[in-house]
């Protein structure tokens, strides 16, 4: 099956100064395109889905568990669940939206099985790899992006809707690269360039920042409602979000607390606290509270004369916490 001939530009697109192949410049390719989905996680149907409202046409999607199957029939109804195989066969952008560790296996899979067509758009949303781990199938013809969203995804509609301002780490070949930005301003999303070499690193802030935060928000809301809080999330709410924006917006200056404060006392109670209602938190609480303290101490909110003290209560509490686990060993 060929590359569809390619019609004039959209004007949200570049307009080729030249007549060049369909196989050589995907923003001169259709104006819409027959979508396709590898892996009906919780991003695939979503990135479809918000495509459809740009006009694009889902027309196939792979699923293998039954929750995938649920949310490929949520956000893309009518759209047929196939093969990966016959996914490629149908459609002309195909997004690869499976776990990282499989993305590699994969593109190399859909290569040899001679799936891929020349002039076919391929796109995965791994945070960790660029473009490169796409060599598979761009060997076979197709045009590799790296489209990788900086949200997080409940695999339900909402998502579609948080999308709009959502930043996408864009990575691609440097000719691919106004087209993958025209996709992903279709979707709703910012793009930011990431270069290749810089996607591991791009990808390990995102997860500190917001795989952590989640961690530490349940932790929180656990112990709260060990002290006899009724609503911890409505307690945590105002506060967190208040926490955030200033975080935000003043990065280090927005440090509050007994850490930034230097009171070891407080300090040397909370771990104490700790270890006797919620002793699976102890370590996380002075790793993050020795960090604090570092950053604290470098921009100058943690004054050096308090800061021994406070080091000191740190390292007894480790020294506390992997006591058993040294005695065990």
């Amino acid at each position: 099956m060929n590359a569809p001939a390619a019609p004039e530009p959209r004007a949200t697109e570049p307009r080729a100064t030249e007549p060049r192949s369909s196989e050589s410049r995907a923003e001169d390719r259709p104006a819409r395109l027959t979508v396709g989905v590898v892996g009906a996680g919780r991003v695939g149907p979503a990135l479809a889905a918000a495509l459809r409202l740009a006009g694009h046409r889902p027309v196939a999607v792979s699923a293998v568990s039954d929750a995938s199957r649920r949310r490929a029939a949520a956000l893309l109804p009518e759209v047929p669940v196939v093969e990966p195989a016959r996914v490629l066969a149908l459609a002309d952008l195909v997004l690869l939206t499976v776990p990282d560790d499989a993305l590699p296996g994969l593109a190399e899979g859909l290569a040899d099985t001679g799936a891929v067509r020349p002039g076919q758009l391929i796109v995965h949303t791994s945070g960790r790899y660029g473009a490169r781990v796409l060599d598979p199938v761009r060997r076979a013809g197709a045009l590799p992006l790296a489209l990788h969203p900086a949200m997080t995804f409940t695999g339900t509609e909402v998502d579609v809707q948080r999308l709009a301002g959502c930043s996408f780490g864009v990575t691609a070949p440097e000719e691919l690269r106004l087209a993958a930005e025209a996709l992903v301003i279709e979707m709703g999303g910012e793009p930011e360039w990431i270069a290749e070499e810089a996607r591991p690193l791009y990808h390990a802030a995102l997860a500190l920042g917001a795989n952590h935060l989640v961690t530490l928000v349940a932790q929180s809301m656990e112990l709260l409602r060990k002290a006899g809080v009724g609503a911890p999330d409505r307690m945590l709410g105002p506060l967190l979000g208040a926490a955030l924006d200033n975080a935000l917006r003043s990065g280090d200056a927005a440090l509050t607390g007994p850490v930034a404060r230097g009171d070891a006392g407080t300090v040397a109670a909370h771990v104490a606290e700790l270890r006797k209602h919620a002793p699976g938190t102890v370590a996380g609480y002075l790793a993050m509270a020795r960090t604090t303290a570092d950053r604290a101490l470098a921009h100058g909110l943690l004054k050096p004369e308090l800061a021994e003290d406070l080091l000191g209560v740190l390292a007894a509490g480790t020294t506390a916490a992997d006591g058993p686990q040294g005695d065990d060993r």
